[in-house]
């Protein structure tokens, strides 16, 4: 359920941009609405614990701004540009981009099965990239542009995993997650005051509102708990194979709200994309 939650997102981000409005306020909105849940979460996880050391809030401070806020914000942009079934398939490749920087930062190797498990998937994605740009051929810069603020996001929040274990392990999973996600909130919320004028809130219909509301909650907030819960009970494998179900429910409804194309170049490269990602995963030392 979290995964299907969490892959609505792409497609009420869509569904607003259709009545004008930009991704700096989009996400504004979003975010506003999330924090007072993400503020309760952090307060619940916190009872009864220590106080966060001021090395605590730097590292709290720095992976709420590449976690939350800007692999938030660069996804909502991408958006503008690709559809939501090649965003979902390029956040998707996230697994592999930790890889790449736990290479890159700590030499960590990485096994045979791992490495072709990201060409597998890379192969899927270059597949429907190149289709996309080839149905929009007035705007290929565009589709270019929209791909790599995905990819940018995406390392991003890899960036955020890759140095978010020992937080983990001195907060706990639940109280991290709630405070660098209230302060993304509250990055999101200054970049809107210092780039846009009040005004913009009083102009934008109700529909964009409710959007909003919607994407704060359901595909916001309860993904986060849902997916932690699932954890739990199933454990992170378990639930790891059961989030293959995210690109899938954002590509049926990228076609059935959205009026996406959904081709035999699209089935082609998803299925690449799952593949390569279920081979990586299961290669994957354990320790």
């Amino acid at each position: 359920m979290g995964s299907v939650a969490f892959s609505g997102k792409a497609i009420i981000v869509k569904l607003a941009y259709r009545h004008g409005v930009d991704a700096v306020t989009l996400i504004m909105l979003r975010m506003l609405f999330a924090l007072p849940l993400f503020a309760m979460m952090a307060w619940w996880a916190s009872r009864s614990k220590a106080s966060l050391t001021r090395q605590d809030w730097i590292g709290v401070l720095g992976l709420g701004f590449s976690g939350y806020y800007l692999a938030s914000y660069l996804d909502f942009a991408a958006l503008v540009y690709i559809s939501a079934s090649l965003e979902r398939l390029i956040l998707y490749l996230n697994p592999t981009v930790v890889m790449l920087l736990g290479w890159l930062m700590y030499r960590r190797r990485a096994s045979v099965g791992q490495i072709s498990g990201m060409f597998i998937s890379y192969a899927g994605v270059m597949l429907v990239f190149g289709h996309e740009m080839k149905l929009d051929k007035a705007s290929p810069a565009s589709i270019g542009w929209g791909a790599l603020l995905c990819m940018l996001s995406v390392f991003s929040y890899a960036i955020y995993l890759v140095y978010s274990g020992e937080l983990v392990k001195r907060l706990g999973s639940l109280r991290l997650v709630g405070l660098a996600t209230s302060v993304a909130c509250l990055f999101c919320i200054a970049q809107f005051l210092v780039t846009r004028p009040l005004v913009t809130v009083a102009s934008l219909v109700p529909e964009v509102i409710w959007l909003s509301v919607l994407n704060a909650t359901l595909c916001t907030a309860a993904p986060v708990l849902l997916v932690m819960m699932a954890i739990e009970r199933i454990g992170a494998s378990a639930a790891a194979q059961m989030g293959m179900v995210g690109p899938l429910s954002t590509i049926l409804m990228g076609v059935l709200i959205l009026d996406e194309p959904f081709n035999g170049w699209m089935m082609a490269g998803t299925a690449l994309v799952l593949t390569g990602i279920t081979v990586f995963s299961r290669s994957v030392p354990r320790s």
